[in-house]
Parts: structure tokens; C-alpha cells; sequence
């Protein structure tokens, strides 16, 4: 647990491969992402509008390049590539990942929003011949 807090460990150039623990969870971490690919894939093709849409096709994009990026990860460090098997891709990809999902609870947020002005301009159009 030490050896994640120094600078070498991050930044150096020719790591080494993952050990056999962090490999196999960012192997299910990937294959949990292509699962919720295809089903938010699914579900986004079948609402074509909806409070939710935006939602969907978020999540889906956000699955499918994330679960393309740790791929990628995951086969430049079984190849040993020297320069992309550095654990500073990591860092940045999780970053990635936690400013994706704010901008994804972000819009989670709004649907109550879209839901109220939605009811008020049905309640307003119910009037309007």
C-alpha cells in the first residue's frame, strides 16, 4: 500500500506488468462496462423520447468508451508497451471516469425539473385550442 503513495511508482516509464489481483478486477471492471454498454444500448434504442433519454445515451456513451479505454489498457500492459503501460494512465483515466459520472448525476438531477415543466406545459397546452 506504500508503494502507491510514491512518485516512482505513477510516473515510471516501464512498470512492469499488473499483478495478477489488479489485473483480474480491471478485467471484470471492463467486461461489467461492455454489459451495461449493450443494455443501455438497448434501452436507448427502444425510448426515442422520453424524461430518461439523455440519461441513457450518456450512460451508454460512457460505458462504451470507457469499456474501449480499459481494453486498451488492459492489452498495452499484457504486450508490455513501455510508454503505455505507465500507471499515470490509470490516474487519468480514473479522473476521467469520476468527471464523466458528475456530469452524468448531473443530469440525473434535472429530470425532476424536466418532468415539472413538462406537466405544466401539458396543463397549459390542455387549454390552448
Amino acid at each position: 500500500m506504500g508503494n502507491l503513495l510514491t512518485w516512482k511508482f505513477w510516473f515510471n516509464l516501464r512498470p512492469g506488468i499488473l499483478a495478477a489481483g489488479p489485473q483480474k478486477i480491471l478485467s471484470y471492471f471492463v467486461i461489467l462496462l461492455t454489459i451495461a454498454l449493450f443494455v443501455f444500448g438497448f434501452i436507448k434504442s427502444r425510448q426515442k423520447k422520453g424524461l430518461y433519454i439523455k440519461l441513457w445515451e450518456r450512460l451508454y456513451y460512457f460505458c462504451l468508451a470507457n469499456a474501449i479505454i480499459g481494453a486498451l489498457l488492459l492489452f498495452f500492459n499484457y504486450e508490455m508497451i513501455p510508454f503505455l503501460t505507465a500507471r499515470f494512465w490509470f490516474l487519468f483515466w480514473a479522473i476521467g471516469i469520476g468527471v464523466w459520472l458528475f456530469f452524468i448525476i448531473k443530469t440525473t438531477i434535472k429530470i425532476p425539473q424536466r418532468r415539472k415543466r413538462l406537466e405544466q406545459e401539458k396543463e397549459f397546452k390542455k387549454y390552448i385550442p
